[in-house]
């Protein structure tokens, strides 16, 4: 008789950094370079974490295939969110740069 199906397991709560600070004239918000490092960083380590639990999985130490999906699936998405913010930011630069002064 096969092992019962454990449960699942609701997964942490994974806060995506804000983008919704834009500093002011002054600098009194934080620099667009720190908000583009930390969003790259949160993507990396999703991408690392997905990858981490593939790893297990394939390796035997964690025989629930349903976290490891939902692990990649999170990592996908974060990914593609962060790709379509890039071309937004790419998209609004060339527009600033077609503008006539």
């Amino acid at each position: 008789m096969t092992a019962p199906i454990s449960p699942v397991t609701a997964t942490p709560h994974i806060e995506a950094p804000r983008l919704d600070s834009i500093s002011s004239a002054q600098g009194n918000g934080p620099e667009f370079r720190s908000l583009l490092s930390s969003a790259i960083h949160h993507v990396e380590s999703a991408q690392a974490k997905a990858s981490t639990a593939v790893q297990g999985f394939l390796s035997g130490e964690n025989d629930e295939l349903h976290s490891t999906i939902l692990a990649t699936q999170r990592a996908d998405l974060e990914f593609d969110m962060f790709l379509q913010v890039r071309n937004k930011v790419v998209s609004a630069y060339q527009e600033i740069m077609r503008m006539q002064i």
